[in-house]
């Protein structure tokens, strides 16, 4: 049982199950409607027609309708809002992060789930999160790179499953299935924050149409985002009105000089879902598409009177802007058909690239700016603006899989094999001069001084842009093959077992196994357990990604450089190459469903994994002589690198119930859903002989492991049908959460309940219109109060480092939907 298991929570669940029970003994449904209850998975087995409930495996299915109703205009919010173990930070003046937030599943890393979309492996993301936000160190993938428009239904294995789907699905596996019907939407929908700004436009078109030997479904999507601020006045009694120089106005009042809340961003969409009929017995399919976010987020404030700010061209201070591209494309061609003794076999090949381009702009380069013109002089002048380089990350995939029956007695034995190639590629292109160099020459002899008789620092201020030296062209191949296979021993007690060995051309190779079962005590009762070991290997973007950036260590802006495992400056430091982190789990079940429809789900389980990949801290010169020899010989304050350092273990309990039911004149689903999670860090092991294990991964990095993501989550929901009218009510749950970075000081921020809900009429039956409202009450964070100075006097009032619902408050829309 996870150590923070809420009594009031768990009394909740079980006076939910307690009424749902009441009611379905009050209540008779005939076979129809429990026919319509049942919802077939495609995940965690691969035999066809099993339903949810007949699964080996916890399996949530959500709906695109769902999704939609959740009023969230992009897909990972909506997940957060429907799911309660998967977590979908937000995250603000985090750089990248702010625009593609960290998606978690069962309080792991955002790259310890596997994403799936029409049951094929889904490309990661370029970026690397490496300031101070959940899944630091982390390449995971961009949900919201896929149009909510475009989505039939989203399937959640919530169990580790590398023996039959590879490399990452150690907490489990996001499966997103596109629509293929025939049929159209259009939708409309605008909304903003209570606070007037956020505001919202989506547009979304998707036409499905079936033709006599296929399909084609084709989905078009435009959402702009506009930029919230919840920045209070920077007042900074402590430091008397100083942080990077001084931040009060010319007549020594506070005011707001940040921007924090969510960053702006625009997102065009055009993704598609085909298939055609080669023969009667071989099928042609496709499906992909392309995505583009513009983004606009803040960094740090530079006051006046400070060795960052040009007061000659910024004589009240400047807050750099850091302005984003991110292209996402993927395509997926495949052919699939029947084989004899009613065999199936399916090929397909996969690619899909993200790339992520810096800009900065509202900035300045310092050293340009001093830099002596050789005349006596100085250049006094620099660009205010520059391109600082782009991430890429590429991904081919090939599978040949086959799958059918073995007769091997009284039952069927359900086979499904194959084999996959993998390439992954990891491309930093370098920015503008610039964006990262010292001076026009790059000469580190030169000295360039401020008026403040400080040495003038490199690049452009608030993303230094990515140099020559830290330029990368690399690839990874792999290879893998499996076995699955599932059995009757009885007509009550199915096994399950899979079996998958992978190599990777540089992390080595690695056999992973699963072996799960279910009996059915009676029709309404079933346990269900599983035991699996699961591996993930380290992302090119942990192998290759370099740069220096500018960050807050012990409360002083310093240059910090990440530097990659296979550099030189790595080995100085005796830093090894990265190895793949390795898992163990085990999990047991009780499945309950009666013939009113209520279904209940108890799910407990246990993740260890090690070898764990995480970023060190910015390791500075207090580590000793010889580390700061090494530092200065390189020109940096502080260096942190990836290594697999950490050994974690995860226990969990997910409880979800459903129940349909007749009311007043409608029908209603209720819906229970809560996810219980506790992580400890069992044991961290340095990497090098220079640097003490409580110095690579310190207390506030083991804290944002153990207690930056809630504990305990849950989704209440009731959705009231009828006739034209339709009632959305939601109360979504997140406990506690607490932190240290920044300060070195601990807080914790408390338990939260956010109320949505939104109520919707049929004008025609085509059209519906929809007015809601999610976070109705208008709930926050708690304060940081006085453990975050002086950030929290600098305008950081809800704190920095993890918001689990944000810090937007209220939000209302309204939309339209014309089906057709």
């Amino acid at each position: 049982m996870p150590k923070r298991f809420p009594l009031k929570l768990l009394g909740l669940s079980i006076g939910l199950a307690c009424s749902f029970a009441q009611a379905q003994q009050a209540t008779s449904n005939d076979d129809e409607q429990i026919k319509n209850i049942e919802r077939i998975v495609t995940l965690g087995s691969r035999v066809n027609g099993r339903t949810a409930t007949e699964s080996a495996a916890p399996v949530d299915i959500i709906s695109g309708e769902q999704l939609l109703a959740t009023g969230a205009t992009e897909l990972g919010k909506a997940l957060q809002m429907t799911a309660p173990s998967f977590n979908f930070s937000a995250t603000t003046v985090s750089d990248g992060s702010d625009i593609i937030r960290p998606a978690t599943l069962r309080g792991l890393g955002p790259d310890q789930v596997l994403v799936l979309v029409n049951g094929k492996r889904r490309h990661q993301q370029a970026l690397v999160n490496v300031q101070e936000t959940i899944g630091k160190g982390s390449a995971g993938y961009d949900i919201n790179a896929i149009p909510m428009t475009a989505v039939e239904r989203v399937e959640i294995l919530r169990e580790g499953a590398a023996a039959q789907y590879g490399s990452d699905a150690i907490a489990g596996v996001i499966n997103i299935t596109l629509k293929n019907g025939d049929g159209g939407l259009l939708s409309a929908e605008t909304g903003q924050t209570y606070e007037g700004d956020g505001e919202v436009v989506k547009l979304g078109l998707n036409i499905g149409k079936s033709f006599s030997r296929g399909y084609i479904n084709a989905t078009l999507e435009y959402r702009d985002r506009g930029m919230t601020n919840r920045a209070a006045p920077a007042s900074l009694e402590a430091t008397g009105g100083e942080l990077i120089g001084n931040w009060l106005d010319e007549n020594g009042d506070p005011v707001v000089r940040l921007h924090l809340g969510d960053a702006d961003s625009e997102n065009y969409y055009a993704w598609f879902n085909a298939g055609y009929q080669l023969t009667d017995a071989t099928e042609l399919y496709s499906f992909g598409g392309i995505s583009r976010r513009d983004g606009k987020s803040a960094g740090f404030f530079r006051g006046t009177g400070h060795p960052r700010t040009i007061e000659a061209l910024y004589p009240n201070g400047f807050l750099p802007q850091l302005e984003t591209t991110t292209d996402d494309d993927s395509i997926a061609l495949g052919i699939r058909g029947d084989l004899p003794n009613a065999w199936l076999w399916d090929a397909s090949v996969v690619y899909g690239r993200n790339n992520f381009g810096f800009n900065s702009s509202n900035s300045a380069n310092v050293s340009w700016y001093y830099e002596p013109d050789g005349n006596g002089g100085i250049y006094a002048e620099t660009p205010t603006s520059a391109f600082d380089g782009e991430l890429v990350f590429e991904q081919t995939t090939f599978n040949l899989d086959f799958s059918g029956t073995i007769d091997i007695g009284k039952e069927l034995l359900y086979v499904a094999t194959g084999i996959e190639y993998r390439r992954d590629g990891y491309t930093i292109n370098p920015g503008d001069p610039v964006s990262w160099s010292y001076g026009r020459t790059n000469d580190p002899d030169i000295v360039i001084t401020t008026p403040y008789d400080t040495v003038a620092e490199p690049g452009i201020q608030g993303f230094p842009g990515f140099s020559p030296e830290q330029a990368v062209d690399e690839t990874r191949d792999s290879y893998g093959i499996y076995i699955d296979a599932e059995y009757y021993l009885t007509t009550d007690w199915l096994l399950t077992g899979a079996l998958r060995y992978e190599d990777y051309d540089i992390a080595g190779d690695n056999i992973s196994g699963k072996l799960s079962t279910r009996y059915d005590i009676n029709e309404q009762f079933s346990l269900r357990a599983t035991a699996s070991t699961g591996f993930r290997a380290p992302g090119v973007q942990q192998m290759y990604y370099s740069q220096v950036l500018t960050n807050i260590v012990d409360g002083t802006l310093v240059q910090t450089g990440t530097v990659a495992n296979n550099s030189e400056i790595a080995a100085q430091f005796g830093i090894d190459q990265l190895e793949e982190e390795t898992s163990q789990s085990l999990s047991v079940g009780l499945v309950t469903r009666f013939d009113s429809g209520f279904d209940l789900t108890i799910d407990a389980y246990q993740i260890n994994i090690d070898d764990r990949i995480v970023i060190s801290e910015p390791l500075t010169a207090d580590i000793g002589p010889v580390f700061a020899d090494i530092l200065a010989e390189n020109n940096l304050g502080a260096v942190q690198f990836f290594t697999n350092s950490v050994d974690t273990k995860t226990r969990g309990v997910d409880i979800i119930g459903s129940y349909p039911t007749p009311f007043a004149g409608g029908e209603l689903a209720l819906t229970a859903a809560l996810s219980f999670i506790d992580t400890e860090v069992e044991q961290i092991n340095s990497v090098s002989s220079l640097i003490p294990a409580d110095a690579i991964f310190n207390d506030t990095q083991v804290m944002r492991l153990e207690k930056g993501q809630p504990g305990e989550k849950a989704t209440l929901s009731a959705n009231w049908d009828k006739q034209q009218w339709h009632v959305n009510l939601a109360f979504n749950y997140f406990g506690e959460v607490s932190g240290k970075a920044f300060t070195g000081i601990e807080h914790t921020w408390g338990s939260k309940w956010i109320t949505d809900v939104s109520l919707g009429y049929d004008v025609t039956d085509n059209f519906t219109l929809m007015v809601g409202a999610n976070n109705l009450f208008d709930e926050y964070p708690d304060k940081w109060g006085d453990a975050g100075i002086p950030f929290s006097q600098a305008g950081f009032e809800y704190g920095w480092e993890t918001f689990p619902f944000g810090i937007n408050g209220g939000y209302y829309y309204l939309r339209a939907d014309y089906r057709f």
